[in-house]
This record gives structure tokens, C-alpha cells and sequence, in this order.
């Protein structure tokens, strides 16, 4: 077996958390697979729900992705396990999209919920907060309106901050492919947006 270990020198002490209990996993330590889900499972929830934005199938999407990861274990060939974890789940989220078909109603559904805010403060403008809920309520329709494809290349570069090679090496197509879904997509919510841009500006 493979040791992680040796093959992988990180200074990075998350990272060799992550490939001690890969390996651990990997000699069958159950338990040790367990903390990775307990470690990433929020993390990847949160990607996984502004890709595919019902809440329900993004939970779906992440537990059939740990259960592949689980599966797959001995394809892990080093370095991050956060993006190789990542890798998984954005395949798993783009399969669901493409086997359902559904078009999503609020790409960021939290934000429908107010309760993941902090307190407003004494310097809380109402005005201000009405004009981002509003901002939130625009790019959530226009996102819901462009392609999957174009959706989640925008949502892992413009909101996760992966570059053009990661999102690529995750969604299996061609560096070129991610950079014209990006570029497609940011002119098909510019469209969309067209005529709600003052509460973009400012």
C-alpha cells in the first residue's frame, strides 16, 4: 500500500492531517474516513448547494460524493484531500443537474433565511440592507437562468475562488471549455441583469 506519507512532504499541518487519516481510512480505520465527512462535510454543503440549490438533493449530491470518495480511496494519488474532496462533489452535483434536469428557484436558498445573519447593529442602515437583499434576490434569478455548466464554472471561480486549471481538473473538461463558460455565462447575467444594475453600483 501506497504510503502517503512518504510520497507527500506538506509543511502544511492541515494537510497532513487530512493524508494521516486518508491512510488510516484506507487500512480500513472506519473511523478515521468518518472525521474526513465530519471535517468537510459543511464545506462541501456549501459548494454543493449554490451548484445544485435545492437542499435537498445538495445533501443527496455530498453523501453519494463521500460514499464515492469512500469507494475510491485507493485513487487518492496525493497531494490536498480538501481538492480532491472537492473534485468529487463537484462531479457529483454536476451528475445530479444533468440526470434531473431542474431548474433552480434560488441558487443561494440560505439566504432566504435570515437567521445565518449576525445582529444588525446601531450603524445597520435599513435602506442598505434593503437594496442588498434586493441585489441577492436579482443575481439568484439571473444565476437560476443561465446554463448548469455556465452556473457552476461562475459559482467555483467568481464565489469559491478555484482558478481556470482546478476547475477544470474537477469538471473533466478543457482549460478553454471553463474559461468560455465563464465568459458565456458572465454575459448571459449581464443580460439577464440589464436594467438592475444601479444596485450593483456603490
Amino acid at each position: 500500500m501506497e504510503d502517503l506519507r512518504s510520497t507527500t512532504v506538506t509543511d502544511d499541518p492541515v494537510q497532513r492531517r487530512d493524508l494521516i487519516l486518508l491512510e488510516r481510512a484506507r487500512e480500513g480505520d472506519l473511523g478515521a474516513f468518518n472525521d474526513l465527512v465530519s471535517l468537510y462535510q459543511d464545506q462541501l454543503f456549501a459548494l454543493v448547494v449554490r451548484m445544485v440549490p435545492d437542499r435537498d438533493q445538495a445533501s443527496d449530491a455530498v453523501q453519494e460524493a463521500f460514499f464515492s470518495a469512500f469507494r475510491h480511496l485507493d485513487s487518492f494519488r496525493g497531494g490536498s484531500v480538501k481538492s480532491w474532496l472537492n473534485r468529487i462533489c463537484v462531479n457529483a452535483a454536476m451528475d445530479t443537474q444533468r440526470a434531473r434536469k431542474r431548474r433552480p428557484v434560488q441558487p443561494y436558498p440560505e439566504l432566504e433565511d435570515e437567521s445565518w445573519q449576525p445582529p444588525a447593529g446601531t450603524e445597520s442602515d435599513p435602506e442598505r440592507s434593503a437594496v442588498l437583499a434586493e441585489r441577492t434576490r436579482a443575481l439568484s434569478t439571473a444565476l437560476a437562468a443561465i446554463t448548469d455548466d455556465q452556473r457552476a464554472a461562475i459559482v467555483l471561480y467568481d464565489v469559491e475562488g478555484f482558478d481556470y486549471a482546478e476547475i477544470a481538473d474537477m469538471t473533466g473538461v478543457s482549460l478553454g471549455t471553463v474559461k468560455s463558460r465563464i465568459h458565456r455565462g458572465r454575459l448571459a447575467l449581464r443580460g439577464l441583469l440589464e436594467g438592475r444594475m444601479e444596485l450593483f453600483r456603490g
